[in-house]
């Protein structure tokens, strides 16, 4: 099944502008025309985001929750109707594939991932069936909007709910797909998951009570300020779960549950959990915005001319300038200066995970020995 999307139609609308071609995003708006503006209505308003260019996938049969979850992160056995949850594919080695957000809805379990990533988890999801009674399938009928803002609880009214759904939960919307609450980018986060012919006409109508067109840009200046990685993009082939936020269940808003039965790369993650730390970690970089030239996604993060970590995603915020998320060596000290391709650059020290809280697995062998 090809990864290739379609240019939204959204982006014959007035002032849309596509993402670059080589861009994960091309299909969709980068921007209409007012970046940071577009930014600032989402962080203080509310703006409605295209995000049609998503790889959906439904998953029916009685038993959809309880065999993904045994070969899953996420403890998702028991998930009720209308919950979400974030979840990850890894490999054996504990390694992250991919991530993808699910809904259980009405006897349909549907996710959501990354275009050029969904081909190749649905044909996974498909091998691993077996004689389990779950059956996935693409759905390249249902496609995805955001809306981002306080305001929009202005708008239940205009989506025809009479209110918004807590985090990880969604409800049906008039006419079929339904509306969930995310915890990101921003604290008001919503993700419609709609039939995609209602497409332009749900956008439309969310413009015209109040909503402001922003692009992927807004979307993605606001994810990286709240250091939410994006898969492929902020991860490479060895990034496990731990370097990038994804630990916990539900309730901690991460993508791996700690207590759960077994499935595939969960060796890695209970060994680094209990006994480890990660190698990298995932930061936050401010890039001086004077530099002649911009890095981009997988140039070298480098300390006095050594190589301490590789760049992901590379955006301009409206309030903090060009930043960065980069997968840094953990023993990196935080003032150290770096060079991010032809920028220096400066790691957020609010950015910086700890790594010192006490391990359980460590806490088990001292007591052991006597310590």
């Amino acid at each position: 099944m090809s990864s290739e999307v379609a240019p939204s139609p959204i982006l014959q609308f007035p002032g849309a502008v596509a993402g670059l071609p080589e861009s994960p995003d091309s299909a969709v708006a980068w921007h209409y025309g007012d970046p940071f503006g577009e930014q600032k209505a989402a962080a203080q308003r509310v703006a409605v985001v295209d995000r049609s260019h998503r790889f959906v996938i439904t998953i029916t049969g009685k038993e959809r929750l309880t065999w993904l979850h045994t070969i899953s992160s996420q403890h998702i056995a028991q998930l009720g109707d209308g919950q979400s949850a974030e979840n990850l594919d890894l490999d054996l080695n504990g390694r992250v594939l991919n991530h993808f957000v699910l809904t259980d809805l009405d006897g349909t379990l549907f996710i959501d991932t990354e275009a050029q990533r969904g081909p190749d988890l649905l044909a996974f999801l498909q091998k691993m069936v077996f004689w389990a009674d779950a059956k996935p399938e693409a759905a390249p009928d249902h496609a995805v909007l955001s809306l981002l803002g306080p305001r929009a609880a202005d708008l239940t009214d205009t989506l025809g709910i009479p209110a918004l759904p807590e985090v990880y939960a969604a409800v049906p919307l008039p006419g079929g797909g339904f509306l969930r609450r995310m915890p990101w980018p921003t604290s008001d986060s919503f993700d419609l998951v709609i039939p995609r012919a209602q497409l332009a006409d749900r956008w439309t109508t969310l413009r015209d009570a109040g909503a402001e067109p922003a692009g992927m840009w807004a979307f993605e200046a606001l994810r990286a300020a709240a250091l939410r990685p994006r898969i492929g993009l902020d991860t490479d082939e060895r990034t496990i779960p731990h370097e990038v936020n994804w630990i916990g269940g539900p309730a901690e808003y991460g993508a791996v549950h700690l207590n759960k039965g077994c499935y595939r790369g969960q060796e890695t993650v209970a060994r680094v959990h209990n006994l480890g730390k990660p190698p990298r970690h995932l930061v936050l970089l401010h890039l001086d915005g004077s530099a002649d030239g911009r890095p981009v996604p997988g140039d070298a993060v480098t300390a006095a001319g050594r190589a301490v970590g590789v760049l992901g995603t590379v955006v301009d915020h409206y309030e903090y300038g060009p930043i960065a998320l980069a997968l840094i060596k953990r023993n990196i000290p935080v003032d150290t200066a770096l060079e991010a391709g032809p920028c220096a650059a400066s790691i957020d020290a609010d950015s910086v995970p700890s790594h010192d809280e006490p391990q359980a697995g460590r806490l088990a062998v001292e007591k052991l020995r006597g310590r």
